[in-house]
């Protein structure tokens, strides 16, 4: 499936696909990106076991945590595997950046998946994540839902390499995305 354009307003087809899809395939974990923690909650008592993705703590702001201490709880109590981490793509990279200038690896590979959209690579992005933290099972495929600034707007299945193994991982189905990606 195809959005006309990126944005929140995908969110709840979004993951009606992505849990169609899971089911379809026998899938067990959704692994989502969501900072505030709303689009985690609407993933909640859908069937899967699910982890949520955050910005690192500090992305927005030094020492701030973009979901709130109650959102997080929240999760948690409903079973919700939370991770906020340092980014797959971004991290050390984007500091030598910002303090030297340039471009370097990581940053190179995350414009490149830009290309399919913010959400896929980001889908990218935190299957791996997760994949490193223990989150999800080695060698199981996952959905992983992500999207273009908030709310989610792309779904893939992926079955995800640790992060030092990044090449190995393999998107095995984009079940939507959107056609305009800015």
């Amino acid at each position: 499936m195809y959005w006309e354009k990126p944005g929140p307003a995908n969110t709840e087809n979004t993951i009606n696909l992505a849990i169609k899809r899971g089911q379809e395939l026998g899938l067990k974990h959704i692994v989502v990106a969501s900072c505030s923690g709303d689009t985690a909650l609407k993933l909640v008592d859908r069937g899967f076991d699910l982890t949520c993705v955050t910005h690192h703590v500090g992305f927005s702001g030094p020492g701030q945590d973009e979901m709130s201490k109650e959102i997080r709880q929240k999760l948690s109590g409903l079973g919700v595997k939370v991770l906020t981490s340092s980014h797959l793509l971004a991290g050390v990279d984007r500091a030598v950046r910002n303090h030297f200038g340039g471009v370097y690896p990581a940053e190179i590979i995350a414009q490149t998946l830009r290309m399919f959209g913010q959400g896929v690579k980001v889908g990218i992005e935190i299957a791996s994540m997760a994949k490193d933290a223990g989150m999800i099972p080695h060698d199981t495929e996952v959905i992983s839902i992500a999207g273009t600034v908030s709310g989610a707007d792309s779904a893939i299945v992926v079955m995800p390499a640790h992060s030092n193994h990044f090449w190995e991982t393999q998107v095995r189905e984009i079940i939507c995305m959107p056609r305009i990606k800015k």
